[in-house]
């Protein structure tokens, strides 16, 4: 061996032992069918090992079936928490919240009080505060005809509002209180 056509010693134009091919080969094609198997392993192992708890799994079930075609999503444009100026000696300054969807824009402040805001451009609606799994309908605010609403809802935690005016449907993003 003059060491030139391996480092190791051994000729690196035939590696089978035996007859045997090497076992790597077999599969170097078949990626996707590993990966499969893998995944469907470790599903069972998380199913088993860590199971989704039932108020979750009802909770994303609730949360899906919100999901339809005619529901717009409105887009959060403003957030006092990250955008807002803090005001020198406000205590417990209320949060400020902008959502906007094509034309319509939703204007929120949230106080330890409650919720209050404006849907523009000025019209009724009806804004239903999502929070969390629900065995009822949820609480919802009405807006008159200058799109204002007001109510003593207290949010904790994830929420989110729909709103149904007479020509659509628009949910706005989860936010945490």
């Amino acid at each position: 061996m003059n060491g030139i056509d391996g480092m190791d010693g051994f000729d690196d134009a035939d590696d089978e032992l035996d007859g045997e091919t090497d076992d790597l080969a077999e599969f170097e094609g078949d990626d996707s069918l590993d990966n499969d198997l893998l995944e469907e392993t470790l599903r069972q192992a998380a199913a088993i090992m860590d199971p989704v708890p039932a108020q979750l799994q009802q909770t994303a079930v609730e949360a899906y079936t919100l999901y339809s075609l005619d529901t717009q999503l409105a887009e959060l444009t403003f957030d006092s928490l990250v955008h807002g100026i803090p005001v020198r000696g406000a205590v417990d300054a209320p949060r400020m919240l902008t959502f906007r969807a094509d034309e319509l824009t939703v204007d929120i402040e949230v106080t330890a009080h409650g919720l209050m805001g404006q849907v523009l451009p000025p019209q009724g609606a009806r804004i239903e505060v999502l929070s969390g799994p629900q065995l009822a309908s949820p609480p919802a605010l009405t807006a008159d005809d200058m799109g204002r609403f007001a109510g003593e809802l207290h949010v904790t935690g994830p929420f989110a509002l729909r709103l149904r005016t007479d020509a659509e449907v628009v949910m706005t993003e989860w936010l945490r209180a």
